[in-house]
């Protein structure tokens, strides 16, 4: 077997297997290799640099005893896939459900997960989204501090187990899309500084050094993250990648690292026949984001559209504290509705500046929107979610809109349970310092800091699913609804249609109600705290589904009841 590395600048590089060491041979471009036989599946080895070591191999594929121990040598061959017949699926007029595997299930393992998958196929979403999987410190981790990022978590499951769960999602017909971080690495267990030039040599953002994708030595580095999206991709069969924080990523090329990324996944898709897609986080409100390769855009299927989530969030919720301060007013949510964004050069309070440019002739489907997620729900304090009336009205007009829309984990039943933040650093000055790190993170933020330790293992258990939950009635009534509303999105092609420009808006911002148009049908929300009349002829044989009794619908109007929708056809 052949084991090889990149170390440009190293004058020495040792294989490590157990007792033994072997010599490494410079080869071009700064790679080393060295033939060892009787290597295989399975085996233990690391390397040293320039005598320094042991240390995991920056590539490795498994980190057996975590990401202190040795590298583990694994091949993909010897997993046996079931999903011959698996033909992808298109991000295009689907729901995204997210997920974190610790906290998913009381067990927070892949095999765990699995067996919750019949209660998806129900709920009838077509993606599942899973927070990163990469190794981390410790036994428990949102996943944003991963290193050894071509590795998979042992906890929940290693290799294998993501790919069984994979591999069960697609007999289940539901796609997967990977949450990957490669704008900065966590700060316990990066080993690449020994290996080479990864990083810029400055603090990329507030999480850590910027990634190397601009200097010398750059090209190789940028290899390095390419290679790891096209592993999960063509090893892993995951059938999109969700990239953290692309704004984070300081790139001065004339040529980005995502357009780069597009291109390599675009030839990917047409060697493995089905659709693969790439969804950018991003803050920059740029549209160049989605746009095409050959339209001088960075190619992305997709961005995270967080001002959808704030104008939501603002008027079911009455919250107007710092970053939500532009998104309070009803007009707020009216223009994300029907432009997709709210900051399209206009000015930005919460960053004192103007911010963002329009999305005028992007369609819909390339914005993921939600009501919640891990950051919005996390990056609170007490990490609450939604109360029950609120959500059902966020859900409500999410899943009639024309985005893609997003869940996060229990909000379909309705879930008590918070998302709290949670690690487990092994070096103690990083597990003390850590509540204090989140503090400073959001300070501005019009929080009352008072979050529980993110390193006390009971933050983390509260963190977890009650699945016994979605079997009270309360519980049920508000999965009910969830169905119900993916069902409808799904039968009337008015609802999936994509196209930004055929959603018109009405606002009352005195009796706080809000009426969309998706056609021919009405969306009608009363975010008030008693009924409201909405100005929409329609009879009772019109209302298709309604969130609450009694709505009153005589051919000449609509009354509401307090915190209410009802969707029609007109």
């Amino acid at each position: 077997m052949i084991f090889e590395v990149w170390a440009p600048k190293a004058t020495s590089v040792e294989l490590s297997l157990g007792d033994d060491r072997h010599a490494l041979s410079r080869g071009e471009g700064g790679w080393w290799s060295v033939a060892v036989a009787g290597a295989s599946h399975g085996t233990r080895y690391a390397y040293l640099v320039d005598g320094d070591g042991p240390y995991p191999d920056p590539r490795s594929r498994r980190q057996p005893e975590g990401i202190f121990g040795p590298s583990a040598v694994y091949d993909h061959a010897r997993f046996t896939w079931s999903d011959h017949e698996w033909k992808g699926r298109d991000l295009r007029g689907a729901v995204i459900y997210e997920l974190h595997v610790g906290t998913f299930t009381s067990e927070g393992t892949f095999s765990a997960a699995v067996e919750k998958l019949p209660h998806l196929v129900e709920l009838c979403v077509d993606f599942v989204e899973v927070m990163p999987v990469a190794p981390v410190p410790g036994g428990r981790n949102w996943g944003y501090d991963g290193v050894d990022l071509y590795a998979v978590n042992e906890t929940y499951g290693g290799p294998d187990g993501l790919k069984s769960f994979v591999d069960a999602c697609h007999r289940a017909g539901i796609g997967v899309i990977l949450d990957v971080v490669y704008n900065h690495l966590g700060p316990s267990g990066n080993f690449l500084h020994p290996f080479g030039p990864y990083f810029a040599g400055f603090k990329g953002s507030y999480w850590g050094d910027a990634v190397n994708l601009d200097g010398p030595d750059s090209d190789e580095v940028r290899r390095y993250f390419v290679g790891n999206a096209v592993q999960w991709l063509r090893d892993y069969h995951i059938d999109g990648l969700r990239l953290d924080a692309v704004h984070a990523l300081h790139d001065s090329r004339a040529r980005h690292l995502l357009a780069e990324l597009s291109e390599e996944v675009d030839a990917l898709a047409c060697s493995v026949g089905r659709p693969l897609s790439l969804i950018a986080e991003s803050d920059l409100n740029d549209p160049r984001m989605v746009r095409s390769l050959d339209a001088d855009g960075l190619g992305m299927t997709a961005q995270w559209d967080d001002d959808v989530h704030h104008a939501l969030h603002c008027a079911v919720s009455g919250e107007s504290h710092g970053y939500y301060a532009d998104f309070a007013p009803l007009s707020a949510l009216a223009k994300v509705l029907t432009s997709g964004v709210l900051h399209d050069g206009a000015y930005s309070s919460f960053r004192g500046r103007a911010h963002g440019r329009s999305f005028a002739g992007v369609p819909g489907h390339r914005l993921v929107a939600c009501v919640q997620n891990h950051d919005q729900i996390g990056n609170r304090p007490k990490g609450d979610r939604l109360p029950v009336p609120a959500l059902k009205l966020g859900a409500g007009l999410l899943l009639t809109s024309p985005f893609t829309p997003m869940l996060f984990m229990g909000e379909e039943w309705g879930a008590r349970t918070p998302f709290l933040f949670f690690s487990d650093h092994v070096e103690p000055a990083l597990r003390e310092s850590e509540g204090a790190r989140r503090s400073r993170e959001f300070d501005g933020f019009g929080y009352v800091w008072d979050a529980p330790d993110p390193s006390d293992e009971e933050t983390f258990l509260r963190s977890k699913l009650d699945w016994s939950e979605a079997k009270e009635e309360a519980h049920w009534s508000v999965l009910c609804w969830y169905r119900d509303l993916i069902a409808l999105r799904k039968a009337l092609p008015e609802l999936s249609d994509p196209r930004l420009d055929r959603v018109r808006v009405e606002v009352d911002p005195l009796e706080k109600w809000l009426l969309m148009w998706r056609g021919r049908l009405a969306v009608a929300v009363n975010f008030a705290q008693d009924s409201v009349t909405v100005p929409v002829a329609v009879s009772p044989e019109m209302v298709l589904l309604v969130s609450d009794e009694p709505v009153v619908a005589d051919g000449k109007k609509l009354r509401l009841p307090a915190q209410s929708m009802a969707v029609c056809r007109t």
